[in-house]
């Protein structure tokens, strides 16, 4: 008896870090869908409009059968709340992400992701929701990651390096616009928008802990959240672009990257990170941000051909060094060291054993899994 109730709470335990992975997983592939469209000439605030739309549409079902009459409970203080939680969470952090993607690349974007921890935890000891224990190993260690993801982050932005040729890209490499030259005018630009996104999305993390007290029901909330976001983002894109082209969605990639962005983006991702906060608190979810840097700079290299050059490696490495030595729970520390042993190891299969893959079996791939969990 008591070692069913052991094991269940530590299932428990690890379900807030599963979320927070699954998170990253999607994040990835919202970026990178949304680069190829957005530099396809998809106007922004349409997608956010649809995406968001599409992500009240997929919570709706969850919250009518997992949070019944839940709202009935809503008042005028909790839909202000929400539509503040939209505002920032939602509307103002993605659109100005989007135009940064869309002046920069794919696996520079998501660099500036990693200023979230760092914005979260200065707003944090702000609103005293965190304190700064100079005299503690905890305290000293969380300034230095502070530091150090910021240095990361500037390091990637100022200093690009030799651009390493690992492989030709798979899907799209010249029709995606490359604009990662220092001298293009648009990478400052683009580079100010990112962290402008990266502030508002701290402030939505501190601010889902309030949404979540004054009404404390997860899917009617990021329902309404994700509604009142598409109605907002649907009201700016009135007014800058009125022209019925700038709507149309065809049976291609844009609709693909509206259902996907929607879905798993937009709605699960609400959802998930309510969950994670509700259970760790507002500073959990941020730690998690680095992971989503490894997929997005290995697959927008890989697949979409951006330039995967010495400065972006060596800021990765130094932005998830201090994210993981910052307190990170060790789930996402074994998730990290996995993935970068398999990304450094990859390039010397692809040339010393070319065609190796085409020779795997389903016998093979069961001894490699049961290794790995063994070893």
């Amino acid at each position: 008896m008591g070692e069913g109730k052991k094991e269940e709470g530590w299932l428990e335990g690890w379900k807030p870090a599963v979320a927070m992975v699954l998170v990253q997983i999607s994040t990835t592939g919202m970026i990178l869908l949304s680069k190829v469209v957005i530099s396809d000439g998809m106007f922004i605030f349409a997608l956010l409009t649809y995406r968001s739309l599409f992500g009240a549409l997929f919570i709706l079902p969850f919250a009518l059968c997992l949070e019944r009459g839940a709202w009935k409970k809503l008042e005028l203080k909790s839909l202000c709340w929400i539509s503040i939680n939209a505002f920032l969470g939602y509307a103002v952090p993605m659109g100005l992400y989007y135009y940064g993607l869309h002046d920069t690349t794919s696996s520079y974007s998501v660099i500036f992701l990693n200023l979230v921890p760092i914005a979260t935890y200065i707003l944090a000891l702000i609103f005293r929701m965190e304190t700064l224990g100079l005299c503690s190993l905890p305290g000293n260690m969380k300034i230095v990651g502070t530091l150090g993801c910021f240095g990361g982050t500037l390091l990637v932005s100022l200093y690009k390096g030799r651009v390493l040729h690992l492989w030709h890209a798979i899907i799209r490499k010249h029709q995606v616009v490359q604009k990662t030259d220092p001298s293009h005018v648009n990478q400052l630009h683009g580079s100010l928008l990112l962290a402008g996104s990266c502030f508002t999305f701290a402030c939505w993390y501190l601010l889902q802990s309030k949404v979540l007290k004054v009404y404390p029901y997860k899917y009617w909330s990021s329902m309404l959240a994700c509604l009142l976001g598409g109605i907002q983002t649907g009201v700016v894109a009135i007014i800058l672009k009125r022209d019925e082209k700038s709507w149309h969605l065809g049976w291609d990639l844009q609709l693909l990257t509206v259902i996907y962005s929607g879905a798993f983006s937009t709605a699960a991702k609400y959802s998930l990170n309510s969950y994670a906060v509700e259970k760790r608190g507002p500073s959990y979810p941020p730690m998690f941000i680095a992971l989503s840097l490894v997929f997005t700079t290995f697959f927008g290299s890989l697949l979409l051909g951006d330039d995967l050059t010495i400065g972006s490696i060596l800021g990765m490495v130094l932005l998830s060094k201090v994210v993981i030595t910052d307190g990170m729970f060790i789930f996402a520390l074994l998730t990290y060291r996995g993935l970068f042993g398999a990304l450094f190891i990859l390039p010397f299969a692809f040339y010393y054993e070319r065609g190796a893959l085409t020779k795997l079996d389903l016998k093979s791939l069961m001894w490699i899994t049961f290794n790995a969990f063994i070893g």
